[in-house]
């Protein structure tokens, strides 16, 4: 790799290098978007798209987001502005988790639903949209229902895994495995003008109290539906947690619930 960081040098201006030369670079020493950039954050060079992250993450910071991977449980109204946040943020490999296609009830919410993905699978969408975005992140879909049985093998080498469920019973499953496999877990739901955030580590209860009364109900989005900026709103927040899991910086929703009213404009936090 040292030719490789010999051209990079070369053509980077101080410690930052253009997409296009990423692209030329691939292209040049017969390697993928993703390990050009891995190589070049491993030798202190920062692809430029990243630029406006410096003043908050330093390179070390970004090689670590790339080198993590997060899994994502849905891809609907909040997962798939997650994924896209995390891709533009540089998290290096994504695992995109849904057994749904997009319909047209799904495009006044969902980020990923546009006419011309109406029948495909949300996972499929979301690795197109990754590919246009940011070609250096691996969008792996699952096209999948998460459950006990799966959950353990879609879940194998987490960073952090991310819940944009709508199913309460499904979400305890998933808080089971991330308990067992020692994997930290950031939870958002969202209803109507409504959301919820908390953040559970291995070994914590958080989500099976605060479900204890509910677990087998479908969640309240059923009920109260959602508009475009609930998801938005909810989304931002649980891809901030994961920013902060993976680098060990700040302060996170543990032992803590963040209830949100964007009717009221209130945020309330309370122990869970």
């Amino acid at each position: 790799m040292r030719d490789l960081v010999a051209w990079l040098k070369s053509r980077a201006k101080g410690d930052l290098f253009s997409w296009s030369d990423q692209q030329s670079a691939a292209n040049r020493f017969g390697l993928s978007c993703g390990e050009v950039e891995l190589t070049a954050l491993e030798n202190g060079l920062l692809p430029a798209r990243y630029q406006r992250n410096r003043k908050m993450l330093s390179i070390e910071d970004q090689l670590r987001l790339f080198k993590s991977r997060v899994v994502v449980i849905g891809c609907g109204g909040l997962g798939g502005y997650i994924i896209e946040e995390l891709a533009r943020l540089g998290v290096g490999t994504i695992v995109g988790v849904d057994p749904d296609v997009f319909e047209e009830h799904n495009m006044n919410r969902q980020l990923l639903a546009t006419p011309e993905f109406l029948g495909i699978k949300k996972v499929a969408a979301a690795a197109q949209r990754v590919g246009k975005i940011n070609p250096a992140v691996r969008l792996i879909p699952v096209g999948l229902a998460f459950d006990l049985d799966n959950g353990e093998e879609i879940m194998d080498g987490a960073t952090v895994a991310v819940d944009a469920l709508d199913s309460i019973g499904v979400r305890l499953e998933l808080a089971e495995i991330c308990n067992r496999l020692q994997i930290p877990l950031v939870h958002g739901t969202i209803a109507g003008w409504f959301g919820y955030l908390m953040t559970q580590f291995p070994g914590e209860n958080t989500l099976q109290k605060f479900f204890a009364h509910n677990a087998q109900e479908c969640g309240m989005e059923k009920h109260l539906g959602n508009p475009s900026f609930t998801p938005a709103v909810v989304a931002s927040l649980e891809a901030a947690e994961v920013c902060k899991i993976i680098l060990g910086q700040g302060t996170l929703m543990r032992g803590r619930c963040l209830s949100i009213d964007l009717l009221d404009m209130e945020f309330v936090e309370f122990p869970c």
